[in-house]
């Protein structure tokens, strides 16, 4: 808490092993002796900030040499004056343990609801291989050496499409409510197939909706890319049961999660024999059943913690890679489950917003993932009262 008022989340990423994911990315080669800036845009405003790291993933201590928080002027640049200096324990420099998460103390930041906020972290030791976040679908920069005092961003020369150590942003203050929506899920969730930089991930536009209702809430993206109900990958995420603690529970100021997975426990199983991802693996073939026991499971979970719960069906995936007669009867299975068991509180219908297969107005490309248009048909489909 900051004085009276207790913090909740305004934005999260969901933490990954480092490994080679779908891109090349700086997990594995680690961030020793470069200036790390990450730009996220907030769900809701506050008074005040705070950042999460996590170490999750580490062997060995993290150390973070220097860390502040200011907002963003585009690219790698930031706003004059605004920047505030980031301490744990009091302490401009400071680790994060292995296997953990730390979040920083509070600082006086006014922000508002879709605010963008920057994030420059100045790691100056060999840190090893680091936990992340592999497909952001945002530009993150980097610059050699301590570069936390530039204004302009001009040293910012290298970039990444993941997110670093950085997994939440919390804020706090007079009228910031507790009632914050998780949306887990998997690259749907995550925004695969739309454009990078422009924030059109499904979660980013139901928060847009949220706030043009004058009814901001935060919306937590806890996607990750090829992540399954049941299957724990090394690439792909532990399973959704599995972190389904750390990564709802554990989330401060929520009261909702929506559960939007199981398209690649019925799927991946599919391109066993010729997958056209290494990351894929294993390319376990999961029955609709095991995918609804899942489900199952997180609803009790949720529900004991007093989260409201609401089911996402799973959208088409005809013309894919992944469709099969196999894989479309369990994908029918599971969405009747979601829609006719009535163990959710609410359903988002997204198979019934988007076909039995992408129109192709929708389609990325891929006919799996929507693109911009179709993210936003979805988000446009949800009753705002059903969460």
């Amino acid at each position: 808490m900051t004085g009276e008022h207790p913090w909740a989340a305004a934005w999260t990423t969901a933490p990954q092993r480092p490994g080679p994911g779908f891109a090349p990315n700086w997990s594995e080669e680690g961030l020793g002796g470069w200036t790390v800036r990450q730009t996220v845009r907030l769900g809701i405003g506050g008074d005040a900030l705070r950042i999460r790291l996590s170490n999750r993933y580490g062997a060995a201590p993290l150390r973070i040499a220097g860390a502040t928080v200011a907002a963003s002027a585009g690219g790698a640049a930031v706003k004059p004056g605004t920047v505030r200096e980031l301490t744990a324990g009091g302490a401009p420099s400071f680790a994060v343990p292995p296997g953990a998460d730390l979040a920083t103390d509070g600082v006086p930041f006014p922000a508002g609801p879709l605010d963008a906020v920057t994030i420059t972290l100045v790691v100056d030791e060999p840190s090893g291989p680091v936990t992340f976040h592999a497909q952001a679908l945002a530009t993150t920069y980097r610059a050699a050496g301590d570069r936390r005092g530039d204004g302009d961003g001009a040293a910012f020369t290298e970039t990444s499409q993941s997110w670093y150590l950085l997994v939440g942003v919390d804020v706090a203050g007079p009228g910031v409510a507790g009632d914050g929506i998780v949306v887990l899920g998997d690259s749907l969730t995550d925004g695969t197939g739309g454009t990078p930089d422009t924030d059109q991930r499904f979660p980013d536009l139901l928060a847009r909706r949220l706030v043009a209702a004058g009814r901001p809430r935060a919306v937590l993206n806890q996607g990750i890319g090829g992540n399954r109900v049941t299957v724990d990958s090394p690439w792909l995420g532990d399973s959704a049961t599995t972190r389904f603690d750390r990564d709802v529970l554990a989330q401060p100021g929520v009261g909702t999660v929506v559960v939007f997975a199981g398209i690649n426990d019925v799927g991946i199983g599919e391109v066993a024999g010729d997958p056209p991802f290494p990351v894929f693996a294993p390319c376990t073939v999961v029955p609709a059943a095991e995918v609804v026991a899942g489900h199952r499971d997180m609803v009790r979970r949720a529900r004991a913690a007093g989260l409201r719960t609401v089911g996402a069906t799973l959208g088409p995936m005809r013309g894919s890679a992944f469709s099969t007669a196999r894989s479309e009867a369990a994908r029918a299975e599971v969405n009747a489950w979601i829609r006719g068991s009535g163990e959710y509180d609410a359903v988002l219908d997204f198979a019934a917003v988007l076909g039995d297969a992408l129109d192709p107005v929708h389609d990325s490309g891929d006919h799996l993932h929507p693109g911009d248009a179709g993210y936003r048909a979805m988000a446009a489909a949800v009753d705002l009262d059903a969460l």
